[in-house]
């Protein structure tokens, strides 16, 4: 969801006004309807606008209760009744820019506000512990028994909860984190996530206006760097341990009691079940479901979908029996081709 603690919206406008700024026409009753905002397809209401650019999206479509859908012409006819459409030659970029006119660039992101001035000053509870150098955006909100180390800055609007503690020269914005969080130095959540359109021509960036969700009692390791989402959010469920140097991408949803070593990076919509392991330096490619319980081996890189209590390794990753045995072919034959050359 687009949270207006870190993303000002520049205020209600009708549909006919937002699609004149982006030089889009569309057959329109009147003004069209009064928009409110920009949300996912499955949660949309009717004062949003949301998009639809791919068959993917069709099961959310059809059952969308947004109010108006940007949409690809293959999708035109799964738009319920009801909901006014808006047929795009590039729907992603008509999308982007309506974001552009409900939420400037100017407002976006912490830096802005952390200059001032302050329309709402930070609040602390009791017992919170402050360092030498730290920054604290408007609005931010830090539970009871919080201890913030030297030189980090925490962006507008953040919120902590109780007991966590925060490491020294950490950067946090566009972010909720829970009681008993635990933040090793120089850790980075709520950065922009890494969105493009119109591939090596333009690089037009995709404005990401989520936030990310650390649930109670989740450790983040030193240098570790977690992007907030495009439009939801990125989530790390509670228990849930990172180690250093990782790197988590836009929209990921990472589940409860998960443990993610050194070096992993997952791209961006990788969706982590309950209790998965990652092993260092193992990444993902993103838009893919790893199931509960599974285990990826160091060094992996996963393709595709990950079933509930896989153990995968290899690139591309796969079940280790068949990898392994592969691997072991592979060996053999190398071996008998070194024989028969020395013959």
């Amino acid at each position: 969801m687009v949270d207006t603690r870190f993303h000002q919206f520049a205020g209600v406008r009708t549909l006919s006004s937002l699609l004149a700024a982006i030089e889009l026409a569309a057959e329109l009753d009147g003004d069209g309807p009064l928009i409110e905002g920009v949300e996912e397809l499955h949660l949309a209401g009717p004062g949003h606008v949301a998009l639809a650019a791919h068959p993917e999206y069709r099961s959310a479509l059809q059952a969308t209760g947004a109010g108006v859908v940007i949409v690809s012409s293959d999708l035109a006819e799964d738009v319920p009744p009801g909901v006014v459409r808006v047929v795009a030659r590039d729907p992603h970029m008509a999308f982007v820019g309506l974001i552009e006119q409900l939420y400037p660039q100017n407002t976006r992101g912490t830096v802005m506000a952390l200059l001032g001035p302050y329309d709402t000053l930070p609040y602390t509870e009791n017992d919170v512990r402050i360092g030498p150098g730290v920054v604290l955006g408007p609005g931010v909100e830090i539970g009871r028994g919080t201890v913030i180390g030297p030189n980090t800055v925490i962006g507008a609007g953040v919120t902590i909860g109780r007991n966590a503690t925060i490491g020294s020269n950490c950067s946090i914005e566009c972010a909720h984190l829970g009681n008993g969080v635990v933040l090793h130095a120089g850790a980075r959540l709520g950065s922009e996530g890494f969105g493009w359109l119109d591939h090596g021509r333009s690089n037009r960036k995709i404005p990401q206006l989520g936030r990310v969700i650390v649930q109670d009692r989740v450790e983040i390791g030193a240098n570790t760097t977690i992007d907030r989402g495009a439009l939801g959010d990125t989530v790390i469920g509670e228990g849930t341990k990172i180690d250093n140097l990782v790197q988590i991408g836009h929209n990921c949803r990472i589940g409860r009691n998960c443990l993610l070593a050194g070096m992993a990076g997952l791209a961006g919509s990788t969706v982590l079940e309950d209790s998965v392991m990652i092993g260092a330096a193992a990444i993902t490619t993103g838009h893919l479901t790893i199931g509960a319980g599974s285990i990826v081996l160091a060094r992996s890189v996963v393709t595709k979908d990950v079933k509930r209590g896989g153990r995968v390794g290899g690139y591309p990753a796969q079940d280790v029996r068949d990898w392994r045995r592969e691997t072991a072919t592979l060996r053999m034959m190398n071996k008998g081709n070194k024989s028969g050359r020395e013959n």
